[in-house]
Parts: structure tokens; sequence; C-alpha cells
């Protein structure tokens, strides 16, 4: 029975571990951002906007916050991207000698290239090619902390890769050894394919579970007429600093994107006495890959149930308005024709104000934003009237009955909790 018991762990062990390499052996280095890399950043621009330029340096933040060294920037002016390297060759050459001189290691493009741009320019400048949305998922594989993130992340890189598996390595295109794989048997190439397929199948049905176990602690909470506030936003506008700040709760902060990918939840006590749930999201961002769209949906399920909704934004960013528009479209998207629950805009990070372009920019938030309440979660600028603000936009429903009097109650078991506790 024992060796029953060992010889089935580790063949679940020898799975885990074929799992772990599925993803590096299948997308390879090749498809993969490593810390400490070196690496040229290109973008087409074609009409030389505010928000292409928000995108190049959101590029270079992405970049960054996965372990990167900008080495270079090299923008080309196009009406649209070149089809066979996105770039024209002309400037695919200058690039290659570029890459070569710098000694870059990866070359990282700002939009999503097609598998036939990526296989040329790498045939052609001789290092590694990322897009956009590989750098995303990186930078997701790398943040994600809980079983389901990591699940979420994984089926959203294998989605990716799939028809995108070209090949890598010369083995993948011969015939597969042993019975049955001589003549017109399948290649090695197919029989990743369908590994592949085989994968998908079994995240997309272990996130169905974790799905279930989830809406399941939501209805518990429900059931305590507990309300809950949801924290949303653009990645790195603060949100796990506000939830510190309010809930005195242990949430991972740092300035980079995508700081943290797992939802949430921390209590505290209203001024009024009520306790809420605050719970807090993964940020939103531009040209988010279509594979992370269902995972990035599922990290908003909170803003879905929420009582109140916090829509924390940085006075202190230039795109202002067109994250907030951003953030409308997600939301319209996710609640498609349910209602939402009522929204507060969180005016986050007034502390960093200092030119007259970012007092016009408040002055016009103050007009556009409405409801709106400015504070600094850093600095704990203006959080009691923030608190104020959400008791009173919390719905009647969402108010917990006052408990009746117990009788022969000893005194201590009044006392209630502090506040921030979980």
């Amino acid at each position: 029975m024992k060796r029953a018991r060992r010889k089935a762990l580790e063949a679940i062990e020898a799975e885990e571990q074929r799992n772990k390499r599925l993803i590096e052996d299948r997308v390879g280095r090749r498809a993969r951002v490593y810390g400490e890399e070196r690496a040229i950043l290109v973008g087409v621009v074609r009409r030389n906007s505010p928000e292409e330029r928000e995108s190049m340096e959101e590029l270079i933040a992405l970049s960054r916050t996965a372990g990167v060294e900008v080495l270079h920037i090299v923008v080309q002016r196009r009406t649209k991207p070149d089809p066979s390297y996105y770039i024209g060759a002309g400037k695919a050459e200058q690039l290659r000698e570029l890459a070569q001189e710098a000694g870059a290691d990866a070359v990282i493009f700002n939009e999503s290239l097609t598998p036939a741009q990526g296989r040329n320019l790498e045939e052609l400048i001789g290092v590694k090619i990322i897009d956009r949305a590989q750098l995303i998922l990186d930078i997701f594989a790398q943040r994600a902390q809980s079983k389901e993130a990591k699940l979420q992340v994984e089926l959203a890189q294998l989605e990716y890769l799939l028809p995108r598996l070209r090949g890598w390595g010369e083995a993948l295109g011969q015939l597969g050894a042993g019975i049955g794989t001589r003549g017109p048997g399948e290649t090695k190439l197919e029989l990743e394919r369908q590994a592949i397929k085989r994968r998908i199948h079994t995240l997309k049905k272990k996130l169905e579970q974790t799905a279930k176990e989830r809406a399941l602690r939501r209805k518990l909470r429900a059931r305590r007429a507990v309300p809950e506030v949801a924290l949303i936003g653009y990645t790195n506008t603060g949100k796990s600093t506000l939830l510190k700040a309010l809930c005195h709760a242990d949430a991972f902060v740092e300035d980079k994107l995508f700081a943290t990918l797992d939802p949430k939840a921390r209590r505290r006590r209203l001024p009024d006495g009520r306790e809420v749930v605050f719970i807090d999201t993964v940020g939103f961002i531009r040209d988010l890959p279509h594979q992370l769209v269902p995972a990035f949906h599922s990290t908003l399920e909170a803003a879905r149930e929420a009582d109140l909704i916090l829509n924390v934004l940085d006075a202190s960013s230039r795109s202002l308005f067109e994250q907030w528009s951003t953030i409308q479209d997600v939301l319209r998207d996710l609640f498609g024709e349910e209602p939402r629950p009522p929204m507060l805009n969180v005016l986050n990070k007034i502390d960093s104000l200092a030119t007259e372009e970012d007092f016009r920019r408040l002055e016009q938030a103050r007009l556009r934003l409405q409801p709106l309440v400015e504070i600094s979660a850093a600095q704990g600028i203006n959080l009691e009237a923030l608190l104020e603000r959400i008791e009173g936009m919390l719905p009647d429903s969402a108010i917990q009955p006052q408990a009746k009097p117990a009788k022969a109650v000893r005194p201590e078991a009044l006392t209630l909790p502090p506040a921030g506790g979980a």
C-alpha cells in the first residue's frame, strides 16, 4: 500500500515537473524574459500622439518591471506596420547592427507581432524577439502567487503559444521516434500541439473548480451581511498602498506595474461602527493580451458583487482621463446590461502635484470625475474624508442590522476588535 502511494506521489511530482517545463520547453528561451537581460525597445508611431508616447513610456516601465535593462529606444514613423518585419526592412537591418554593437540579449516590440514577423526578425537580427503581449504575460508569470493566478497565467501563456508554435529547434520538425511514428506518422511539432491542447483542457477544468470555490466563499461572506468595497484602477495608481493605509494590512506595495495580481480582502470598521471588507484587484493596462482577459475579469469579480467601487486614479498622470476612459470600457464589458454598484472616484497622489499642468488637470478632474475624493494614500492625506464618503455611498441594503443585546454577557466580550483586523 505504501509502495503504491509512493509511486502515485512520484507520478504526481513528475507530472508537475513536466508541466513546469511545459512553458519553458515549448515557449523556449526565445519567448521568455529573464531578469538582468539587456534589451532594445522598438515602436512604430503613426500619428505622434500623446497616447503613443504614453504607450512607449509604459513599455519602458513594463520592461523595468520584468527586470530588463533598457539599452536603446528605437521609434519609426510609419502609417502602418510592415507585414514582414513590423518595422521597415532597412530599419530592421539598422536594428541588427545596433543590437550587435550594444550587446543586446533581446529586442522588445511595443505591439503584438505575428508569428511570421517574429520569425523573420529573429532570423535577421539574431537575438531573442519579444512583443508586448509576451512581456506582459511573463510579468504576470513572475508575479502570480496564488494557485488560481498561476493556473490562469499558464493557461494564457499556452493559448498565446499554440498558434505560434513553429518548431523552434530542429527537433520539433522531425518525425517522432518509435513504433507507429514512421512513414506519415505525426511530427514532434504536432505531438507538442496535442500536448498543449490537453494541458489547456486540464487547466480550464481546474479553473472551473476554483471559480466554484471562490463563489462559495463569496456566498458565505454575503450571508454574514458584511458590505464589500472593491478597489479598481489602472496599474500602479496606489490601490495596494490605499488598502494598507485604510486597513493597516500587510498588502504588498512596490513602485512597479502589476505589483500585485491576486485579489486581497481586508476588513476594517468605519467610523460609524459598521464593518466592511475592502478588496484590492489587479491593475488595468492598455493593450492587455486577449489571452489574459478571462484571468483579468476573474480578478474583477469582486467589483461585480461589491456594494461600492472605489476607482483609484493617479492625479499626477498626464494620461489621467485616458486611463479613466479605459476603466469605463472594461467595466462596460464586465457588467454588460447588468446594473453596476455605485462608484466613487479616488484621486490619489495629490501630494505629487507640482506644475501648472498638474493643477489644471486637477481642476478638470473636479469638473469631470464626480463623485470625487482627493487623497494621498502614501502620506495619509484626507483618508478620513474618504471613509465618510464611503459611509454615505454604501446602499441601505449594505447596512448591517444592529445586534440585539444579549443577556448575562461579560464586559470583555463586548470589546470590538481593533480597526484593520482581518
